[in-house]
């Protein structure tokens, strides 16, 4: 018996495809997989996403956060040492040229 096997994009197998009488004898052994993904999927639903602007006050390391940036990586952005950065992340107020900057290099995007 040969089974035929279909690959994502990626590369990686997705789907294999079956004979009807296979299929048959498997079916209530792929039935319970099948519900168990669907109650795994409603429990990863009922979850709320992390929204870190619920936990973070600071403006620098909130627009750091929300564009997926690492630290050391802002502050090569900025031409600023990274313990720099963190100072900046950690103050108490932040002045509107530095958070100028800090959106500057955010939307240049990496250093050349």
């Amino acid at each position: 018996m040969t089974l035929q096997i279909i690959k994502d994009r990626a590369g990686r197998d997705e789907y294999v495809l079956l004979p009807v009488r296979v299929y048959e004898a498997l079916q209530e052994e792929i039935d319970e997989q099948l519900e168990a993904q669907e109650i795994l999927a409603e429990r990863v639903d009922a979850f709320d996403l992390f929204d870190p602007s619920d936990y973070v006050k600071n403006p620098v390391a909130l627009a750091r956060m929300k564009a997926g940036v690492k630290q050391v990586d802002l502050a090569q952005r900025m031409g600023v040492s990274q313990a720099y950065l963190s100072k900046l992340e950690n103050a108490r107020r932040v002045s509107r040229d530095a958070m100028a900057k800090v959106r500057d290099a955010l939307e240049q995007g990496d250093p050349p």
